[in-house]
């Protein structure tokens, strides 16, 4: 199908996923005010792997909170009413998925993903694509729940109740940089934090992962 052509290759269970953004979209972006704490958190953690004054996208921008703080000026989103949020924001987002990205080859230094890929049809494809817009040397940077960690078995148990996570597919830290390495990808890096499951102080990142629930995995275009 034509790559500018998305809608061939979702899916009814992405279509549901992208359904349910749409309708929950003020909802979801007020998360990040109740949860401010966290959302702090996770903002350090990014930090360490962002580079600085380089040209970047974020696929799965959602309502641009991270893109905003990161002053990353594009975004890929496919439901509409986010995206819409998300230009508001200052972000030129694209209507379509991961798997499929209306992109030019080596367009960016980065690619961000922040818990976008417990909601990817195809991994592997998804990756690929990211693999092909990214510059020579760029990076992709992903930040996902571990469902190994004790924020991802908690989310796991509950998300059959949780309008957004129901149905995510969550991963370990290991599933992932497999399918990063496969894609043409090394030299991972990885940071942590929410290594707590309250929300009463900001937490440091550290490096590595396997105590946060919280990851951060970088890793260079081969």
């Amino acid at each position: 199908c034509p790559r500018t052509n998305y809608i061939c290759i979702v899916t009814k269970s992405m279509k549901n996923n992208i359904a349910v953004f749409d309708e929950n979209t003020l909802d979801y972006d007020y998360w990040f005010e109740r949860h401010e704490i966290s959302f702090q958190s996770e903002l350090l953690a990014l930090k360490q792997a962002i580079p600085v004054k380089k040209s970047g996208i974020e696929i799965g921008v959602g309502t641009g909170r991270f893109a905003e703080y990161f002053d990353i000026e594009h975004g890929v989103e496919p439901s509409e009413n986010m995206a819409q949020v998300a230009e508001q924001r200052g972000i030129k987002v694209i209507r379509a998925v991961a798997e499929d990205l209306p992109i030019e080859s080596a367009s960016f230094d980065f690619a961000l993903l922040v818990t976008t890929v417990c909601f990817l049809n195809d991994i592997p494809r998804a990756f690929s694509e990211i693999h092909r817009i990214l510059k020579p040397q760029g990076e992709i940077i992903l930040a996902i729940i571990d469902k190994n960690s004790d924020l991802g078995k908690k989310y796991e148990t509950r998300k059959a109740n949780n309008i957004f996570y129901k149905d995510a597919h969550f991963h370990s830290t290991e599933e992932i940089t497999e399918l990063v390495t496969q894609a043409g990808f090394g030299k991972q890096e990885y940071w942590q934090t929410l290594f707590s499951n309250n929300d009463d102080k900001i937490e440091q990142p550290k490096a590595g992962f396997g105590e946060g629930g919280f990851v951060v995995i970088k890793a260079q275009k081969k």
